[in-house]
């Protein structure tokens, strides 16, 4: 065969990619739905963070167009997520509106420098009952804040004390008080959340119409006849005005802050754990969505840095949203891009239809999605799997909620890192030794590490003198340096004795991670 006929029998990438005219109508369609999904999260979002509702808009326009050009997982929605609300209210409250944008921008940098540098793999390798506690923990955070929030309150800065106060916050919505609003907000609350409820569990052809957006918009028309005094949506005359930046000297104050830096590393790493958790999920609903890790926490980090530029709250790759995007049909990265078109077109063109929109309302989607986000069936996988990880999850969740996002993290992966310690010492040692004979076997089980050297070492030292030594290596599935040169020094110790030492030292070389094929005291 020809090259020419070879050439045509093998048409290039190019050639199998489907036409835009192919794919156009489904992902004008899914574009749509992913808009009305997420507009009403954009809002939501920034009010739970204590944030003006715009920055939250800004995000969704430029995770849509921005992110969604660039992005590595080319059905993946970016936008302003649940899981860095705690984080972002946090700084707020703590640095200000303007230090958020610089450590926004310094997230996005260090984004862009792991996906450059191709480090995207070390988020890949965070132990699941972690990651499962510090989402059920953000969750939590969200409804204890959130609750209050419904009932036209205002949340306190600790999660503990939220929580206490929540039976106060239903007092309040179930008994007027005078010249208080509290009980028309947790009617309009409530009335969103049954709709929610009631609409998510319609069959599966009615999911097209989002539920959040079908309440959001019956709050809306109930609201705008009854006429309630509760507190609305405000949104600037000016969206996309240029934010106020930090003077030179302030900037130069923020830059030397190690906080701000602190916040910036753990805004970077949690949003691109959220992505890459976001990209796993959206493989498990269909294997043939390809995923470039490196090239989408790249984009993720570009949409950052215009963020922390531009005045929008961080963005993270989101689950919701692209699953929606995904079960709508959507074939090419074009839906993403023009879902964030269609925030930018009703930003620009009816901003007063965003200021009908009752806060109760947005409150009361965050109170069901922070309640999505606790994961109450790990407890009962990890139970079963491991009761390590078990409490890997309920130590990592305990501390996201009694102290912050970035210590409760941290005191989970600090005991994630010593369960795996704890495995990596672990060596069972089995010493049979024929009666009729002068031979002994050891049998080695587990991982010979040096944190292990001390129980290798003492075991073998009181295996009489004089007798033929076999060790088994059969059940070890790790060893490593300080361990091989610790049995070499031990065979040559039985061999100088006049006994015999048998060990498979090719079978050894292969359960190192260099393949060392003899310890050097035996060269």
């Amino acid at each position: 065969m020809s090259a020419t006929e070879s050439s045509a029998a093998e048409p290039s990438p190019a050639a199998l990619k489907p036409p835009l005219s192919a794919t156009f109508g489904r992902d004008l369609m899914a574009s749509l739905v992913v808009f009305l999904v997420a507009l009403p999260l954009c809002l939501g979002i920034a009010v739970a963070c204590g944030a003006p509702p715009a920055m939250g808009l800004i995000a969704g326009i430029i995770g849509g167009v921005v992110v969604g050009t660039l992005s590595g997982v080319p059905l993946q929605v970016s936008g302003p997520a649940a899981g860095l609300v705690s984080l972002v209210h946090d700084v707020i409250q703590t640095h200000g509106i303007e230090a958020l944008g610089v450590i926004t921008l310094l997230a996005g940098l260090i984004q862009i420098a792991v996906g450059v540098f191709k480090f995207s793999g070390v988020f890949r390798a965070v132990s699941p009952a972690l990651v499962q506690g510090m989402l059920s923990g953000i969750g939590m955070i969200i409804v204890a804040s959130q609750f209050h929030v419904m009932v036209d309150d205002k949340p306190s800065s600790s999660a503990l004390q939220n929580l206490a106060l929540i039976p106060q916050a239903v007092q309040k919505g179930l008994f007027p008080m005078d010249g208080a609003s509290h009980h028309l907000a947790a009617a309009v609350g409530l009335f969103t959340l049954l709709i929610i409820l009631l609409w998510s569990a319609m069959p599966k052809r009615f999911h097209l119409l989002p539920a959040a957006l079908l309440a959001v918009a019956a709050a809306v028309i109930a609201c705008h006849f009854l006429q309630l005094p509760i507190s609305y949506v405000q949104i600037p005359a000016q969206t996309f005005a240029w934010p106020s930046l930090p003077q030179p000297a302030q900037l130069g104050a923020l830059l030397m802050n190690q906080d701000v830096w602190i916040m910036a590393i753990s805004i970077g790493f949690i949003a691109a754990a959220e992505t890459i958790l976001s990209v796993t999920a959206l493989q498990r609903q269909d294997v043939r969505v390809t995923a470039a890790y490196d090239r989408e926490v790249t984009a993720q980090g570009v949409g950052n840095a215009m963020c922390g530029l531009l005045g929008g709250l961080p963005l993270t790759g989101v689950i919701v949203r692209s699953s929606a995007n995904f079960q709508a049909g959507a074939q090419t990265r074009l839906s993403t891009i023009l879902h964030g078109i269609w925030i930018a077109a009703l930003v620009l063109l009816f901003p007063a239809l965003l200021a009908k929109i009752p806060i109760a309302s947005l409150a009361a989607i965050l109170v069901y999605t922070g309640f999505k986000l606790i994961r109450f069936q790990a407890i009962p996988e990890l139970f079963r799997i491991s009761k390590g990880e078990l409490v890997v999850f309920l130590v990592t969740f305990i501390g996201v909620i009694s102290t912050n996002l970035l210590e409760g993290v941290l005191m989970g992966f600090i005991l994630a890192s010593l369960r795996l310690l704890h495995t990596l010492s672990k060596l069972k040692i089995d010493c049979v030794s024929e009666p009729d004979s002068a031979k002994t076997h050891v049998y080695l089980r587990g991982s010979a590490s040096f944190l292990s050297l001390p129980t290798l070492s003492a075991t073998l030292e009181q295996l009489p003198a004089g007798r033929d030594i076999h060790l088994h290596v059969d059940g070890l599935h790790y060893i490593d340096h300080a361990s091989l040169e610790s049995l070499a020094c031990f065979q040559n110790r039985v061999e100088c004795s006049g006994g015999q030492c048998r060990i498979e030292w090719a079978d050894l070389s292969r359960k190192t991670p260099h393949r060392v094929k003899l310890p050097m005291v035996l060269l």
